[in-house]
């Protein structure tokens, strides 16, 4: 028996990092999945976006557990791309129980001096994009009619400040009055809703030079045992950065039954980076 066995998990970006971990976790415990990432490309982020074949090996490593997955090529900022990949997969599967809303970018810049595309690229994505994805996923779990879970990736970022982040950090706060708003509102429906908060996780998000430079900006050419140098002073606990798959235990906690009193709250899953 797994801990989300007959129930099905809508979650974007998919591709790899998280949303992978994520995908592939829950399959091991009984969902099946509808899981979106984008080959949009976006010029403001400074490395490489999920492909193709990022998304398709999502899909064969859920399918190697034994469930099904419904797999779409779909931009969070494209609502109608939303709906439609959401809707094949209710058709598939019959039902939605669970919304990771985990899709997001980063792109350090100064505050001052980052162009409004970097600025705008940002919000899209990391904050309309996840309303985009609650408003087209989450009327599914309502019609189910037997209650549900959303979880939003948020961020460390929105309770502890640094440099250059100043899109990220407002974006991944915003998301956190919007899980409040959303907790209270689906709460008649016995719909869960909160935001994880991760530090520095072992991403390709985090793990390229765009992300070397912000946390290493004394070197000219930083590597990653730079950045990690650097990561471990933003850290309590002993770490530079957090695995997927530790993101992943918490997420899954969230929408089991396990968490079935737990909404509107904000989990950290920071390694003592926010005391």
């Amino acid at each position: 028996m797994g801990k989300l066995d007959g129930k099905v998990a809508f979650i974007t970006g998919a591709g790899r990092g998280q949303g992978r971990s994520h995908a592939v976790g829950f399959a091991r415990e009984g969902a099946d999945i509808i899981a979106v990432d984008t080959t949009a490309k976006v010029e403001s982020v400074p490395y490489a976006l999920a492909d193709a074949d990022d998304l398709a090996e999502t899909a064969r490593l859920v399918e190697a557990t034994g469930r099904r997955i419904v797999a779409r090529d779909a931009d969070v900022r494209d609502y109608a791309a939303l709906a439609a990949a959401v809707s094949d997969g209710v058709n598939a599967f019959g039902r939605l129980d669970i919304v990771v809303a985990n899709a997001g970018i980063s792109s350090p810049a100064p505050t001052l001096e980052m162009s409004e595309d970097t600025w705008q690229d940002m919000i899209d994505i990391n904050l309309t994009g996840v309303w985009k994805t609650l408003k087209s996923a989450v009327p599914h779990v309502i019609d189910g009619g037997r209650g549900g879970a959303v979880v939003i990736t948020s961020s460390l970022a929105a309770v502890h400040s640094n440099e250059n982040t100043a899109h990220y950090s407002a974006s991944k706060a915003g998301l956190v009055a919007l899980m409040k708003v959303l907790a209270k509102e689906l709460a008649p429906h016995s719909i869960r809703v909160n935001t994880v908060h991760p530090s520095t996780v072992a991403t390709p998000m985090i793990l390229n030079d765009a992300t070397y430079r912000l946390f290493r900006p004394d070197l000219e050419n930083p590597t990653r045992a730079d950045f990690e140098e650097a990561a471990r002073t933003l850290n309590r606990l002993p770490v530079a950065a957090v695995e997927p798959e530790d993101i992943t235990d918490t997420v899954l906690h969230l929408v089991s039954d396990a968490a079935r009193y737990v909404t509107g709250t904000t989990q950290m899953v920071d390694a003592g980076g926010a005391l």
